[in-house]
C-alpha cells in the first residue's frame, strides 16, 4: 500500500476532514498521470498532482469545498497552457471528493515496487529506510541489535510507516528463507563475518531480484573467493552487486550513500531486470563505499 493511501486511511479513521483530489484524465504533456491523488485539509496537504499553478488552483478549490457544510464531489478541467500558463501544454481533469469510505474503496492498492530485506540498522541502513519510507515498497529491516533501530521516524513521536517492519533476531541470516521469490536484498551490517553468512544464504536461494552488498572491490574479491570455495555457481556470484549505489556520486555521508543506493533500486525495479544493477554500478563507486566500509566495519 502506498504511504499516501495509508495516510488517507488513518485520517479517515480519526475523523479528519479532507478532500481527495484525483487526476481523472491526463492528455498530452501533463505533470502527473491519471490515477494520481493528493489529500487536502484546511491546513495541510499530502501528495501532489503535479505542483505549479495547477496544484495551487486545486488546493484552493479543495479548501473552498471544505468551507461548506458538506463536501460535494465535482470535477474541473484545466488546459495547462492557455488556462494556467504552464509550459507542459497538455490538459488535466481533476476530480474532487470528500475523504470517506467510498473514496478509500475507490483508491486502488497498487502492488509495491519491490520487497526488500534490508540487513543492518547502522547509519546507512537508517538513511536508506528513511529514504524509502514515502515509497510504495515493503521492507523487512533486520538486525540482531534491537537498540540500533531508531524508535522514531523523523521526530519524537513520529511513527515509522507500517510497510517498514523491524525484525530483531539473533541468527539474522535465517530470515533470508522468509523472503518471497524475487525479493531484493541489501546487506550492510556491522560485521564482515555476518555479511558473509547472509550473503551466502542469499546466493544459496538464487531467486533474488537484486542483491547488493556494501563494500569495496577488495571486499568483493575476498567474498567471491569464499563463495567459490563453498561451491556456489559463478553465475549466481556474478549477479551480486558490490559496491552498491549509482556511481559518480561523491560524498561519504550516510544520506548521500543512501540516495545512490535508492536510485539504483529504482532503476532496477523500473527496468524489471536485475542485470540492470550492473549497468549502474562499478569501479567508480568503489572509493566512496570503501571509505564508508572503513568507518562502519572495523
Amino acid at each position: 500500500m502506498s504511504a499516501l493511501r495509508a495516510l488517507a486511511a488513518t485520517w479517515l479513521a480519526t475523523g479528519r476532514r479532507a478532500v481527495v483530489i484525483e487526476v481523472s484524465e491526463a492528455r498530452g504533456s501533463a505533470p502527473r498521470e491519471a490515477g494520481t491523488r493528493m489529500l487536502v485539509t484546511a491546513t495541510q496537504t499530502a501528495g501532489t498532482v503535479g505542483g505549479g499553478h495547477l496544484e495551487l488552483q486545486a488546493i484552493a478549490i479543495a479548501r473552498e469545498l471544505l468551507g461548506r457544510a458538506a463536501v460535494e464531489a465535482c470535477s474541473r478541467h484545466f488546459p495547462l497552457g492557455p488556462a494556467l500558463g504552464q509550459c507542459c501544454g497538455g490538459a488535466v481533469t481533476l476530480a474532487f471528493a470528500p475523504l470517506d469510505a467510498a473514496a478509500l474503496a475507490r483508491w486502488p492498492i497498487d502492488a509495491p515496487r519491490f520487497h526488500l530485506q534490508l540487513y543492518g540498522a547502522g547509519h546507512v541502513g537508517r538513511a536508506i529506510a528513511r529514504a524509502l519510507a514515502p515509497m510504495n515498497v515493503i521492507i523487512d529491516w533486520i538486525d540482531e541489535r534491537d537498540e540500533e533501530f531508531p524508535a522514531d521516524f523523523a521526530e519524537p513521536g513520529g511513527a515509522w510507516p507500517e510497510h517498514i517492519r523491524k525484525v530483531c533476531v539473533d541468527a539474522v541470516e535465517g530470515e533470508v528463507r522468509a523472503a518471497p521469490r524475487g525479493a531484493y536484498y541489501l546487506v550492510l551490517t556491522h560485521r564482515h563475518d555476518l555479511d558473509l553468512r547472509i550473503s551466502e544464504a542469499i546466493l544459496a536461494r538464487g531467486d533474488f531480484g537484486f542483491f547488493g552488498l556494501i563494500g569495496s572491490k577488495t571486499k568483493r574479491q575476498r567474498f567471491i573467493h569464499r563463495f567459490e570455495q563453498r561451491g556456489i555457481a559463478a553465475e549466481r556470484i556474478g549477479r551480486m552487486t558490490c559496491p552498491i549505489g549509482v556511481p559518480g556520486i561523491d560524498g561519504k555521508e550516510p544520506e548521500v550513500i543512501a540516495a545512490a543506493v535508492v536510485a539504483q533500486l529504482l532503476i532496477v525495479s523500473s527496468s524489471g531486470a536485475g542485470t540492470a544493477a550492473r549497468a549502474v554500478t562499478g569501479s567508480e563507486g568503489s572509493e566512496l563505499l570503501d571509505r564508508h566500509e572503513r568507518r562502519q566495519q572495523p
